[in-house]
Order: structure tokens, then sequence, then C-alpha cells
């Protein structure tokens, strides 16, 4: 390691390199690789009748590797066993050949010694360079430059052969790293071959960074950041094989094709401390779907999963949605190679690493529709398989690993006699509905035509069951987003009728109206998200929890209304700022933590409560709650809570 440059700039400096190799002596050096790891590429662009010019070739083995399989191209060492390999001295930038001499030019590294920075003086000596390459060169004929490609580098390539009627292509050389990855040095290596041609209707852009045939791509900009997303990549992969990501719990990366939009996967690395002498690694594939679960969609249940998994490293792995996937074999073997780059140092091939997941399937995810609205951004509608069910989701991708809505599907009969998938309205999927939901049959006589406020439509899922299990019930559902309703009505089957009604409206204006209108409610649910993502709050946005909305919100409650809150916030100080504000409006505020959740459910009432009556009142509502739902036919709700754990975590604050 002692005979590597301690910065770029030596690489172009003569007492360096003449220091360099008087250490090294008579053995030869290899900066980038030798030829059999590049034969491969080299080979396809290098023929046997070639003439071929190496520039800076020190005392590399490669010209006397390309001699022996044939080739002939450009003393002392060589005079007797390769009369034709001839070695001349010369300054590459003032070359005395003749015009159009060689068919192909070979670059190990050269340019990487002769621009170290992007100085006005190194940029001059390389803009010589590149014209005295392209002078000797003839038409057809190949510039072939071994690079590690440092940005400017790279831009400079880019800047001068493209416009010289040059056809530029990017090689990765996989095999060239594999010998360095083993001592954990994961430096991406490039081929870049730039073919002249006198006349050339368009710009040529290609790009070989897997196996296969190369890409084209459409600017220089996308090859740029193709290539430093790899230099990044690689650096990550570096930094994983030499130390643990312990102390800061996971890092993650996307992995892209290239020529895909959005990224194929999310990869979590997490490290635990060791558990056995030798180091154990394994790769997790979360099946489509089952990323939005809490274990796989936050860190908390990411680290659990690495617990039970029972390894030193874990890479767990998301399928993104944009994409489509054949099989699990198939997905493994697109991940071997990468899974095994992010191996910790001491295993010895990606045979050692196991593949874990739920089952033997990837899953399926189908999407049903795809909007965009002026409020929420992009969505999708799609559908997925779960624990032997069908579920439909609505999902903003500006959050996608958040479930918006989802109803669990069922089979029904239209009137004309044909089965069709529609939402099942007893399957409540999110467990603060059920809470809030018992709530609301707290305050209200069943048996009498009252009314409640929902700020918040999403696909409709508590409206709905709220609808179904309490026939005389009014609801009033007031949402902002008018696409939401589309999704509501067409998607997850949202009825509206004298008793279901939407009012596409701003929220905080509404309930102020309705106050001076001295207008009256049974009950006023909050379940509405946040778009900002940057104050720690999701439920609901901060100006919902202004004390004028509040003191709005206590105005519209009837004698024992009752206003009920989603909260959800990891910020402690925001969380109880809410609930301090909340307790200056309201008499009584009971507050229930959902188990494994970040949603918190306040109750709130402008009367005062005994804690202890309010505990039974909301006790009895809830096992009153499930047999409502029985006696409507709802029998899917009973399956979506325990009542005796409901109240576990409950508690009164006065």
């Amino acid at each position: 390691m002692n005979l590597l440059p301690k910065t770029h700039e030596e690489f172009s400096h003569a007492d360096y390199w003449n220091i360099f190799f008087k250490r090294r002596g008579k053995k030869a050096f290899e900066w980038y690789g030798e030829y059999p790891e590049f034969c491969e590429i080299l080979l396809k662009y290098i023929k046997i009748k070639d003439d071929i010019l190496i520039v800076g070739c020190g005392n590399s083995t490669l010209s006397m590797s390309l001699y022996d399989v044939g080739y002939r191209q450009m003393r002392d060492i060589n005079n007797n066993t390769r009369p034709n390999l001839i070695y001349e001295h010369m300054d590459a930038t003032k070359m005395t050949y003749p015009d159009e001499k060689f068919s192909v030019i070979l670059d190990k590294g050269t340019l990487d010694a002769l621009m170290p920075d992007a100085k006005e003086t190194t940029i001059s000596t390389i803009d010589k360079y590149f014209k005295e390459i392209t002078r000797v060169l003839r038409n057809g004929g190949r510039y072939i430059c071994i690079s590690l490609l440092q940005e400017h580098i790279l831009r400079k390539l880019l800047s001068y052969f493209p416009s010289s009627g040059f056809m530029f292509r990017i090689s990765r050389c996989h095999e060239a790293e594999s010998k360095p990855r083993l001592e954990g040095n994961m430096i991406p290596i490039f081929m870049v071959i730039a073919t002249k041609f006198t006349k050339l209707s368009q710009t040529v852009l290609e790009l070989a960074l897997v196996n296969g045939p190369p890409e084209r791509l459409s600017s220089m900009d996308d090859m740029i950041s193709a290539i430093l997303s790899v230099q990044q990549s690689a650096l990550v992969c570096s930094s994983l094989y030499r130390r643990t990501v312990a102390d800061v719990r996971e890092i993650s990366l996307d992995l892209h094709r290239l020529s895909d939009k959005h990224p194929r996967y999310t990869v979590y690395v997490l490290d635990q401390p060791r558990i056995r002498e030798a180091k154990t690694y394994a790769a997790f594939i979360v099946p489509q779907g089952k990323e939005m679960d809490w274990l796989f969609s936050t860190r908390e249940g990411r680290q659990q999963v690495l617990k039970s998994a029972q390894y030193d490293r874990l890479a767990i792995i998301t399928l993104r949605r944009e994409h489509k996937f054949e099989s699990w074999n198939a997905v493994k073997a697109e991940l071997e190679d990468c899974v095994c780059n992010l191996a910790p140092a001491g295993l010895c091939s990606k045979l050692d690493i196991p593949f874990l997941s739920l089952g033997s399937d990837v899953g399926a995810r189908t999407i049903c529709y795809e909007g965009k609205s002026d409020i929420s951004g992009s969505f999708v509608v799609e559908e997925v398989e779960k624990d032997g069910y069908e579920f439909r989701r609505l999902v903003f991708l500006n959050n996608p690993y958040v479930i918006q809505s989802e109803a669990r599907l069922k089979e029904a009969k239209s009137r004309r006699g044909k089965t069709k998938k529609i939402a099942d309205p007893g399957f409540l999927a999110c467990e603060h509905h059920i809470h809030m939901s018992a709530g609301v049959n707290a305050v209200i006589d069943i048996k009498e035509q009252q009314e409640i406020m929902i700020i918040g439509l999403g696909g409709g899922g508590l409206c709905m069951f709220l609808h179904h299990c309490f026939p005389k019930l009014k609801i009033t559902a007031v949402e902002i987003d008018n696409a939401m309703l589309k999704v509501a009505t067409e998607y997850f089957n949202l009825i509206l009728d004298d008793r279901m009604k939407v009012e596409i409206a701003d929220g905080i204006r509404f309930i102020k109206d309705a106050a001076a209108c001295e207008k009256k409610y049974k009950a006023i649910l909050f379940d509405i998200d946040s778009k900002d993502t940057t104050i720690g709050m999701s439920c609901p946005p901060k100006q919902f929890l202004e004390l004028s909305v509040l003191k709005a919100v206590a105005a519209c409650l009837t004698e024992n209304g009752l206003f009920i809150l989603n909260l959800v916030s990891r910020d402690k100080n925001l969380k109880q700022k809410a609930k301090d504000d909340l307790n200056s409006v309201f008499q009584s505020l009971s507050c229930y933590a959902i188990q494994d959740e970040v949603n918190e459910i306040v109750m709130c009432s402008i009367e005062k409560h005994d804690s202890k009556e309010w505990r039974n009142k909301l006790k009895l509502a809830t096992t009153s709650l499930n047999e409502q739902a029985a006696a409507r036919k709802l029998s899917s709700f009973k399956e979506a809570f325990n009542i005796s754990t409901l109240l576990e975590s409950l508690s009164i604050e006065s």
C-alpha cells in the first residue's frame, strides 16, 4: 500500500514515477489490473491485424501480453524474445508519428496520470494530448482508455470526443475489480472506447455497466450521473467491507437498472454487535405488499428483524412498486452480485450468503389506478396479496412506505349476477379507526338520527364502516382533495346518499363556518395527514391544532359530544404541546397509545368526566360496537381486534 500515491497530483510528477519504479525493481506493476482481467473487453475492440500504440506503458505487462497472444505493437528487455515489440521515448502531446498511423491507441492509466486536476495548465496539456490522439488515429480507429474516471476526467472526455466525431462508449471492467475487492478496495475501473469517424450524423453515447449489450443514452448528463452513482456505491461497499454500521443502526441504498426511471430495489444494511466468532451475513427479501408492514417500513421494525434473524449483518431488500418481478429465483439471481458487494470482510464467496424471506415467492402487486392531485401529488391504487387475502391500497408516492387507505376485498354479485371484487365495509385495516369508532359509539344514540363530522376522507374506509354499522347516523366528511372522492367512490366502494355526504372544502374553513352558524355535531373526528414532513408531526397538519381551530371544534360539539383526534408524532415535545393546547380548551382528555404504532387517539370533551366512569363507558362502547357490527352482518370486523387488549394502554388525563 505504501507504493500508492498519497495524492492524485503525484500521478503527473516524473520524480514520483522514478521513485515508484525504483522501489518496484524489475517486478512488473499493473495499476488497474493485468491482461487476463481486461482481455474479454479488449478482444472486442482490438483485432490481430491492428497497428497498436500504447501510450504511457511504464513497466506494465499489458503490451507483452498482447504481443504474446498475437498482437504486434509498440527496448532492451524484449529485443530477443519480442523483436517487433517496440518501446519509444516520446512526448504523447507532441508525437512524431505520421497522421493516421494507428488503428488502436491504448491508454491504461496515462490519462489519469496526466490529469490530476482541472487547472488551466492541465487542461491545456490534455487538449494537446487528445488532438495528437485524433491526428495519429485512423478513421474507424479506437482510442481505448482504462481509467478510474474521476469526475473531472469524465467530463473532459465527454466534452472532447463526442463533439469531435467519435462514437463514445464506457464499459465497466468487473474482472479487473475482482482482485482488489478481496482486499476491500472496491474501486470501479472503466474502459472508454472512443471510435473515430470522419462523419457521424449524431452523437452516440453508450454505457455497459452490467453484463449484456451496451445501452444507448440520450445525454452526457445521464452518463455522468450513472458513473458517479457507480463510484459512490463502490465507496459505500468499501466502507461496509471494513467497518460495522451498528453505531448508526442502518444505511440504505437504491438499486437501479440503467434504463429504468425508478429504482428497482431498496436495500437496508444493518449490523449488530458480533454474536459469533465467524462473521455471519444474510439477505432478507421482503415480498411485494409486505414492505409497508411495521417490521420493514420503520427503523425500529427492521432492527427487530435483525435481532430475530440472528446474523451479524443483514441486508433487508424491498421490491419497488414501479417494477414487475418474475420469481423468487429471478430476483435472487439479479441481487446476488450486489448482495455480495455489501458483505463484511471474512466471507469467502457469495455461496456463503443465505437468502431469507417470509415464503417461497416474491408476492404480487397489481396497479389498479395511477393518478395525480394538486394537493397530494402522484398516487396509486394497487392490489396486493397478504395472509391469504387480497387488499386494495391507496398510496401517495411522495411517502411510498405509508399506506394512506387500505381495504380487504371480497367477492360480491352485481344485479346482473356477475361476480366482482369490492371493498369489505366491515374490515378496518387501521387499528386507530377501531378506537375512533368506539369513541363515536360511546356518545351517539344508535336509535336516534344524529350527525358527526369527519375531517379527512382518504379512501373512505372509516366513513364506510360507520355508515354500514349505524343505520341512523348521518356523516359529513370534509375533504380538500377532489381526487380522493373519485378514489373513494370508484375503488373503495364508498356510497353517497342522504346519510353519507362529502364536502370538498378546506377543513379549517368548514369548521369555523359551522361554528359561526352554530351547527352542532355529536362527534368531530380528525383523521387527516400532513403534507409537511419537516415539522415532526404526521397527523394532523399543525394548523389544525391552532387554538382558534380547537375553540371552533368545541363550539360545534353538542352536549356530551366528543372530539376524536388521530395524533401522530415522533417528537415528544410536539405531542405534549398539542395535548397542553387541547387541555386549555377541553375539560377532559383520554389518550390511547396504539401498541407498535406511533398513532395516539385523543378523545376530548367539553364536559368534565370522571376518569373511572369514562373508562367503563368506553369499555361498554367497545363491546357494543362489536355486537352492533355483528348485527349489521359486518362479520369481518371481529377479526380486526381483540377486545380484551383494547384498553390496556388507555390513560385518562383531566
